[in-house]
């Protein structure tokens, strides 16, 4: 006995529509990872691609100039890092470097239009003439887990995570090796540094 094509979309489409179902919540469960806050508060923003071509830079790409430019004893420490990451597993990549003026001033103006105000976009981005992009004493890292891992390990070289909302964003801190990083300010705009 054979079943009937209508028998068949019947059994069939059921099938079909939990699939779907199924790469749905895959997908909205990728992204409220990436984008929800973490369990201590801390949103998860892309930060600016360190390369031209728009992707993720070895810390070891000293022809790069986000790679080049930033200051001897920041780069030394994440090239030392970053072997010690990939010790234990990790793929330490610089997901933004150091920046001219112009781009940071560009991404300024690009967050007072995300965040609506100055004030808002200055928790994110720090305007040019204060970024520690731009003076290069600040790398942004990825992936999630190579970023966790340097937070938790980063003293060893002198890497200190510097904004509690910002579990990417690293500068150097000689005191720290040996030590502690001290803690990080709340977000950008509470750095006095920046004021």
């Amino acid at each position: 006995m054979s079943r009937s094509p209508h028998a068949t979309a019947r059994v069939a489409l059921p099938i079909v529509l939990v699939v779907l179902l199924a790469i749905a919540a895959v997908a909205v469960g990728v992204l409220v990872q990436s984008f929800a806050p973490t369990a201590r508060g801390e949103a998860i923003a892309p930060s600016t691609p360190a390369s031209e071509s728009g992707g993720p830079i070895s810390p070891f790409d000293d022809d790069d100039p986000a790679i080049a430019n930033l200051r001897p004893e920041l780069r030394t420490a994440l090239q030392q890092a970053a072997q010690a990451a990939a010790g234990a597993g990790f793929d330490l990549v610089v997901n933004s470097g150091w920046r001219t003026a112009e781009e940071q001033a560009r991404l300024f103006e690009e967050a007072v239009v995300t965040y609506g105000s100055r004030e808002k976009a200055a928790r994110w981005v720090a305007p040019p003439e204060t970024s520690s992009h731009v003076s290069g004493e600040a790398v942004d890292v990825g992936d999630l887990d190579a970023s966790i891992w340097l937070g938790d390990n980063g003293r060893d070289f002198g890497l200190c995570r510097t904004y509690s909302n910002e579990r990417w964003h690293f500068e150097f801190r000689a005191e720290a090796i040996g030590a502690d990083c001290p803690e990080p300010y709340l977000d950008a705009s509470d750095d006095p540094r920046l004021r």
